[in-house]
């Protein structure tokens, strides 16, 4: 039964499931989460700096990617409602300007005293994984009296 948001209760979720989603970074996306974020560092703007560097042509805001497993923990996995915690994250590899992103969540653990959710979260591209990590995210019980159909 979706919460008021639309997305998962606590006592929806079990250890296993599982969402994913795919998206392509475009030169629109690098361009609003500098003006998001501030972040203008020149390897995401300057293809002449970037070819200087071990990645030889711009690259995406690792945060951005970061950002895709924001996305799908807040819009399927618990889905609406869910409420950062914590997130740690190892970037692995670059994403560049056309790479189409596969970000894949995984609930590991369930804390019901706590309402905590554990998900084990990676991002690839290409069947190479370019980040990951794991992400604890609060999630709303059933409200008391609520009637589940």
């Amino acid at each position: 039964m979706p919460n008021a948001a639309g997305g998962l209760y606590l006592e929806d979720l079990a250890v296993g499931m599982a969402a994913q989603s795919g998206r392509t970074v475009t030169e629109a996306d690098i361009l609003a989460f500098a003006a998001a974020s501030g972040d203008t560092n020149p390897v995401h703007f300057d293809a002449e700096y970037a070819a200087t560097t071990r990645f030889k042509e711009r690259i995406a805001h690792g945060m951005l990617t970061a950002g895709h497993v924001s996305a799908v923990i807040g819009t399927r996995l618990p889905g609406p409602g869910a409420v950062y915690v914590s997130q740690t994250l190892s970037f692995r590899r670059p994403v560049r300007i056309g790479d189409t992103v596969t970000t894949r969540v995984t609930i590991t653990a369930i804390d019901t005293a706590k309402g905590f959710v554990t998900l084990d979260c990676a991002c690839s591209v290409g069947g190479k994984t370019v980040l990951d990590g794991q992400a604890v995210v609060l999630v709303a019980a059933t409200p008391t009296g609520t009637v589940e159909a």
